[in-house]
């Protein structure tokens, strides 16, 4: 399963990133890229750590089962997990991949304060805030599941962090200060990952 592990990884980083790239290139002249910022002790510096943790361990988990370095957590280490796994992938990447096109040229990957994008409500947004981020965790569950071990699932918590921080302490209050009452009015009625969860208005 490791080598499908890396199979897949290679896989999403190819859709979710390197054609979506392409595709905004060719829309816009730009990337989209706008990289990680902040000071060393900042929550940008740290959130932008953590996501790099997080791809890190990932490739590193599948590397080191294909070793034979690594305990494997048995219980999850069958055909129903790794059957699980490959399907979370599938979803996952099928969520990104919707999600992105959805964004059209308001696609970035990283906040640029000085810069202003259309407010996307509707498609998968009309859902969830950030189907993207919603997408990514299950695309990092199942290919934990593909070789479940300490080094995977360190991975996943560290994405789960990242996310987290990237989206409550940049992208919201962003959005915020760009889109003003608009985006809290849609705050307020749209879960940030999850259908009716991390509603604005349910944290005030």
């Amino acid at each position: 399963m490791a080598a499908l592990a890396l199979a897949l990884f290679a896989l999403y980083g190819a859709v979710a990133f390197g054609a979506r790239t392409v595709i905004q290139i060719r829309r816009t002249g730009s990337s989209g890229f706008k990289g990680v910022g902040g000071r060393p002790d900042s929550v940008e510096w740290l959130g932008g750590v953590l996501f790099v943790v997080a791809l890190v361990l990932g490739v590193a988990a599948p590397v080191l089962d294909l070793a034979g370095l690594l305990e494997p957590i048995d219980v999850l280490d069958g055909q129903i997990g790794h059957a699980a796994g490959v399907g979370l992938f599938a979803g996952g990447l099928l969520t990104t991949v919707v999600a992105q096109l959805a964004m059209g040229e308001s696609w970035r990957i990283g906040v640029d304060t000085e810069e202003r994008t259309a407010l996307v409500t509707d498609g998968p947004f009309s859902v969830v805030r950030n189907p993207i981020f919603s997408g990514m965790i299950p695309v990092a569950l199942g290919l934990a599941l593909l070789v479940p071990s300490a080094v995977a699932a360190t991975g996943v918590v560290a994405l789960a962090a990242a996310l987290e921080i990237q989206t409550r302490l940049i992208e919201e209050p962003y959005l915020l200060r760009v889109h003003g009452e608009r985006y809290r009015e849609y705050a307020a009625r749209v879960g940030r990952f999850l259908p009716g969860l991390g509603r604005l208005a349910s944290e005030r």
